[in-house]
């Protein structure tokens, strides 16, 4: 849809208790731009995005994530420290309080917009927002319906957002001022005390996470993924920092998304958004051409610092946040897949930076180890990040996305399996992080040599070559590999001290099998046999 259409259209927000506030509705990309560069929320960057400052959250907040107890999640969600419970009626008297406020509001922004791309999927989302950059965020990352479809608009879910709204904790049932509510009854995700505009995304992503797997036996993904000339999809699960968005950009394959997507019982792959939400922290156009090109007119970057005397950003400059971010359109890219869907998955990829240095930059996993590696969820914090992190620490997050996973990470990794085996998928994990030693001896993988590796398992060239199992992880490591030298693909070699690499693998493992304790009752034989061996 072009950024500069303009709706006369207005609508009404009383259903949703909103009645004093000026509606803004449907404004274009270029309106909203101008309405905060008008209200001084943010400036214009060299490459004419907008650049805004999210306040005292520049991420998530999961410990303020919470899901009503109701009748249609009481037995259904996992609950615990992820998925938090919250009142049926202190969420109630918490949005009756929200809309209030923003009742009192000189205008407030509505979009509608809808997530899956895949048409028998879809689901049609109103956003309403205090700012206006919050809502060019919804414009950028949701799908974008074509003008006459509005006129006959129903919303299925609603995302009511308000950053300058505080909760009061001992009244309201929240931990602190900040707050992201997801209501499957009400079907409302309600967000307030915080700008961070990813509690929008994720809340919506939440949802899907449950409905999809629950009422449409689709399996919900935190991942990207292209499809190559041949009409083969690559999946690309990972963790934040571990090259998801970055190496699915690939100029001889087409994107269908960066982060969100289902895998249908149909055997499609579709994305839920329409943007991409990518980390910016030390881009170069030579290492992610595709982003760097895509902070234009449209963009909304988020937290980052110019250059002295400048409008053009820095981004080595993590002074507000290492979590420096920037939405676009997905149009923004050159070589996307045209719908958004793909079909016939071919390859997956588990992505992980690990620190230590221990894990091959490349292996080939058995359908065991898939489903265990999946459960596990693995990367590792890099030390010096935190206060009192000297050393690298290992990450776990089930599913590769947990705090976003309602139900038991088993259902999903169950879902996963089945649909691998049906498909015949081959699985990968690959290492995006240290080789020759840990952070702070090794150094970080080379780009290039990871697209290197990529590229020549979607190309088949690594069906036939020589494989030796890892004495300690029992992962599948190639012997050789086109582009690649052949001494960084066995990570012991890497390593001057052999003792010392040996110790601290069986360390990992340890840790490996320490998370995945409170899995095992509910994991099989197979899933059980692609652990890591620590004696």
């Amino acid at each position: 849809m072009d950024t500069n259409t303009v709706f006369a259209q207005s609508i009404s927000l009383k259903d949703l208790g909103i009645e004093n506030a000026k509606v803004r509705y449907q404004l274009s990309a270029d309106e909203l731009h101008a309405i905060t560069l008008q209200s001084g929320q943010g400036v214009e960057n060299s490459t004419g995005a907008l650049a805004i400052n999210t306040g005292e959250f520049t991420g998530r907040s999961p410990q303020d994530r919470f899901i009503v107890k109701d009748d249609i999640t009481k037995d259904q969600v996992w609950w615990g420290n992820v998925n938090i419970p919250f009142d049926p009626l202190a969420f109630e008297k918490l949005y009756n309080k929200v809309t209030a406020f923003l009742s009192n509001k000189e205008e407030v922004f509505v979009r509608d917009s809808y997530v899956c791309s895949d048409a028998n999927y879809r689901l049609n989302v109103r956003v309403v927002t205090e700012t206006a950059w919050s809502n060019l965020f919804c414009y950028n990352m949701f799908l974008r319906p074509e003008e006459s479809e509005l006129a006959n608009f129903t919303p299925e879910w609603t995302v009511v957002c308000a950053p300058s709204f505080m909760a009061d904790p001992a009244v309201d049932g929240t931990r602190q001022s900040n707050f992201a509510i997801l209501d499957f009854t009400k079907k409302i995700a309600l967000i307030g005390g915080t700008g961070y505009t990813g509690e929008m995304k994720k809340g919506i992503f939440s949802a899907l996470n449950f409905i999809l797997p629950v009422f449409k036996n689709t399996l919900p993904m935190h991942c990207s993924a292209n499809v190559g000339e041949d009409g083969d999809t690559a999946i690309f699960f990972g963790l934040s920092g571990t090259g998801k968005t970055t190496l699915s950009a690939d100029p001889e394959r087409k994107l269908i998304g960066d982060d969100e997507h289902g895998w249908t019982n149909e055997n499609t792959v579709f994305n839920f958004e329409g943007g991409c939400y990518a980390k910016v922290i030390n881009l170069t156009e030579e290492n992610e051409p595709d982003i760097f090109r895509a902070i234009k007119k449209g963009a909304l970057l988020e937290n980052v610092v110019f250059k002295a005397g400048t409008n053009e950003v820095d981004y080595d400059d993590v002074s507000i946040t290492q979590n420096t971010r920037v939405s676009y359109p997905i149009t923004h890219i050159d070589n996307v897949q045209p719908g958004l869907v793909g079909h016939n998955p071919k390859n997956i990829f588990f992505l992980t930076a690990d620190s230590f240095g221990i894990l091959p930059p490349i292996s080939r996993l058995t359908p065991g180890q898939a489903a265990y590696h999946f459960i596990s969820g693995y990367t590792a914090k890099v030390a010096g990040t935190e206060a009192g992190v000297t050393e690298p620490q290992p990450n776990f997050s089930a599913c590769f996305g947990a705090p976003f996973m309602p139900l038991h990470p088993t259902r999903y990794a169950e879902m996963l399996s089945k649909k691998m085996k049906d498909a015949g998928v081959k699985v990968w994990l690959i290492n995006t992080g240290w080789t020759g030693g840990p952070y702070g001896t090794g150094s970080r993988m080379k780009l290039k040599y990871t697209r290197a590796m990529i590229t020549a398992a979607l190309k088949g060239e690594l069906d036939n070559v020589a494989y030796e199992n890892h004495k300690v992880f029992g992962l599948a490591k190639p012997q050789s590999c086109p582009n690649v030298p052949e001494e960084i693909l066995n990570p012991r070699n890497t390593w001057e001290d052999k003792d010392l690499y040996d110790k601290k693998a069986i360390e990992l493992a340890q840790k490996f099998k320490a998370n995945f304790a409170k899995f095992e009752e509910f994991a099989n034989a197979e899933i059980l046999a692609g652990a890591p061996i620590t004696e």
